[in-house]
């Protein structure tokens, strides 16, 4: 496909999956985002193709053979509170319409495994029904990112497709430990990357000095004492309820509607944790520099920590506060995932050959574990109603 092989970005973020491309051979022809520190870093780092612009289906966009994009997923995102109005949930819609406006050859979907079950399968029709209705035959499957050599348990779903004909969705590359459904996948591949490798050759950081990304503010008093205590796995459950902070006991049965005990449910977001160094790391959000206790020293991790588990390279740059590099780092596609992806599907665009084949749901994997949940069943109930007998369960 050679210089055909282009991409249009849609709310770009930092530029995780448009970095991934670019190293896979593409070129990135325009990127589009509505956050200013996003374009400001997508710009200093990636080029002056990207565009502050609010996303909307009116958008016209430049010829391109591919579409990639993560549409803002914070509305349904298990590390916060989910909120079923929340305006961005409609991006999901957005970013359908806008690729059957444009017709590109092939796309790519990324957003948290929320996606799946929030509002009872809304956003997974809302993507689906336009894109299959317009010709695109399509895989959507929930993948571990450790599973492509990213040094952290990442679960994502990923959807991938083609317009009149079948993509390959790349298969694992690593096997992985320490999450659920982790040894199910490519048991004989290379081990993942441990957090240990991720942040090999990194300086010492910097403490309490000018704000870097690579420096730390030093714990002091209760939270001092929570990290003295946790020792590499363990989180804030595991303390002594005295040491709960006040708003991890708010939210510690949030997701718990129906009795089951959290600790059967794994509902509870961890408030902190200490990671292990001889293991993949637990998925970067924007509050891991908040949340995660480094292996072996009492302090968070740092924003260049954070930006390594994500596979960006220290020489790329963020813009913003703490708070909003932290933020793009944590909604970032890492761009080693970004780059397997990439290069699977410019194999395929360059021997694609449209065919007269509907549009169609190739394959689902809704989940890497051998239990689903309620809501997960119910999803997968309505799939099957919808597309049963067109796709193949993976």
């Amino acid at each position: 496909m050679g210089s055909n092989a282009t991409v249009v970005d849609l709310y770009c973020g930092a530029g995780g999956l448009s970095l991934g491309f670019t190293r896979a051979g593409f070129r990135v022809v325009h990127a589009f985002d509505q956050w200013d520190c996003a374009v400001e870093t997508y710009r200093k780092n990636l080029g002056h193709h990207v565009q502050q612009v609010v996303i909307s289906e009116g958008l016209e966009l430049p010829p391109a053979s591919v579409i990639i994009g993560g549409p803002p997923c914070q509305g349904f995102s298990s590390a916060g509170a989910r909120r079923v109005d929340d305006h961005r949930n409609s991006a999901v819609a957005v970013y359908a319409q806008l690729i059957v406006k444009h017709r590109p050859a092939a796309f790519v979907f990324e957003n948290v495994e929320g996606f799946l079950t929030a509002e009872a399968g809304r956003f997974v029709f809302d993507l689906l029904d336009p894109l299959v209705a317009a010709g695109y035959r399509i895989h959507l499957r929930k993948v571990n990112a450790a599973n492509y050599g990213v040094p952290q348990h990442r679960k994502r779903i990923l959807g991938i497709g083609g317009l009149g004909w079948n993509p390959t969705f790349p298969g694992p590359t690593h096997r992985a430990h320490g999450a659920p459904g982790a040894t199910l996948t490519a048991r004989h591949a290379p081990s993942a990357p441990t957090l240990a490798e991720a942040l090999e050759g990194l300086l010492p950081p910097g403490r309490n000095d000018k704000e870097t990304d690579h420096s730390y503010r030093a714990l002091e008093g209760i939270d001092l004492k929570r990290a003295a205590l946790l020792k590499p796995g363990q989180r804030m459950r595991d303390l002594p309820e005295d040491l709960w902070h006040e708003s991890y006991r708010r939210r510690a049965y949030r997701r718990v509607m129906d009795g089951t005990p959290v600790e059967k449910r794994g509902g509870a977001p961890c408030g902190i944790r200490r990671l292990e160094a001889d293991a993949p790391s637990k998925a970067i959000t924007g509050a891991a520099v908040h949340e995660f206790i480094h292996p072996v020293e009492n302090r968070t991790l740092t924003v260049r920590e954070c930006a390594r588990v994500q596979t960006f390279p220290d020489s790329f740059e963020f813009s913003g506060s703490r708070r909003e590099r932290a933020q793009l780092i944590g909604n970032a596609v890492p761009p080693r995932l970004a780059e397997v992806v990439a290069t699977s599907l410019l194999g395929d665009l360059e021997g694609a050959r449209r065919t007269a084949q509907a549009g169609a749901l190739l394959s689902f994997m809704p989940t890497l574990s051998t239990g689903t949940s309620p809501a997960l069943e119910e999803v997968k109930r309505k799939i099957e109603h919808v597309y049963g007998g067109l796709f193949s369960w993976c």
